[in-house]
């Protein structure tokens, strides 16, 4: 059995680690200060530590072989993981944008300024590090896990960016409400930003069609076969490690099994050379006429029997 560490669960781990030191972190610091901004930033971070902890999980159960009771594998918990993720994500921007209103009506005072810049300072660094190993991992493995990690980390890279601004600002003009504003800005950007994790993981949920260039370019290479006369049906779907493509093709009637196969396996090799980041289910028809208009019709519930001999 294969017990090597994959990179997506390796990007997991180090994103984990990394988040509970930047937690320890701007936790001390924002509690200490009483800065909602940083105070934020802490539990935004807390929340990162939780998600990665969690899609390490979740990647590890989608990389599982198919079985008896999951014929298609577990490649949707992604999607699960994503939703969920963008769920928390939200959670976290409302509550930021409830700490910094809180403050803005009972008052405060931020203090230790510089300790503040200082621990935001390494937060930036730590991060953009952060961000940097993750967008390599999901260039390499098109996983819609670290897809979604690396926009979460992101994210946390400017509104970390912002807080550092309004620390320092706040400790050139002496004013508490640029702490507020800021604070409640961040937590908006952080709901707006969680809107594209949350879409993505729904549409796969969804079985959404694969990218319009993808489902062109599979059009083209089924089309374009000498030997294909045409095709119908054509459905594709994704489970964010595997793609999904079923089709009907339109050969001679008098084609022989063996030739058929041959010719599935071609237009087959085509396809999966579109992205080699992926696997693929590639599910052919052989037809020995054009049958679509048989076929809509059976999809759509409606009778192939003339009236008088229902």
């Amino acid at each position: 059995m294969n017990t090597s560490i994959s990179p997506q669960k390796r990007a997991t781990i180090v994103s984990s680690t990394v988040a509970m030191i930047l937690v320890l972190v701007k936790l001390v610091i924002g509690i200490a200060s009483g800065s909602v901004a940083v105070l934020a930033s802490a539990i935004d971070s807390l929340l990162d530590t939780v998600i990665s902890i969690f899609n390490f999980f979740a990647i590890k159960k989608s990389e599982e072989d198919p079985d008896e009771f999951f014929h298609y594998g577990k490649g949707k918990i992604q999607a699960i993981a994503a939703v969920i993720e963008g769920t928390v994500i939200t959670i976290s921007g409302i509550f930021i944008m409830y700490k910094a209103v809180e403050k803005g009506l009972k008052g405060g005072d931020t203090t230790l300024l510089m300790p503040s810049i200082v621990a935001m300072t390494f937060s930036i660094i730590a991060t953009f590090i952060l961000v940097q190993y993750l967008l390599k991992v999901a260039r390499e493995t098109d996983n819609l896990v670290i897809k979604s990690d690396a926009l979460h980390y992101q994210t946390d890279l400017w509104s970390n960016g912002v807080i550092l601004l309004s620390l320092g600002l706040v400790w050139l003009t002496g004013y508490d409400i640029i702490d507020v504003l800021f604070g409640l800005g961040i937590g908006v950007y952080i709901v707006y930003s969680a809107y594209e994790i949350i879409e993505e993981g729904v549409k796969i949920l969804l079985d959404h069609a694969l990218e319009a260039e993808k489902v062109e370019n599979i059009e083209s290479i089924i089309g374009k076969h000498p030997e294909v006369t045409s095709f119908h049906w054509l459905k594709t779907r994704t489970d964010g490690s595997t793609n999904f493509v079923e089709f009907h093709m339109v050969l001679r009637p008098n084609m022989l099994l063996l030739e058929a196969h041959r010719i599935a396996e071609q237009i087959e090799d085509r396809i999966m050379a579109l992205d080699s980041n992926k696997r693929w289910v590639i599910t052919p028809h052989f037809d020995p006429y054009d049958d679509e208009a048989m076929n809509d019709a059976v999809f759509n519930g409606e009778s192939l029997l003339a009236p008088h001999a229902r």
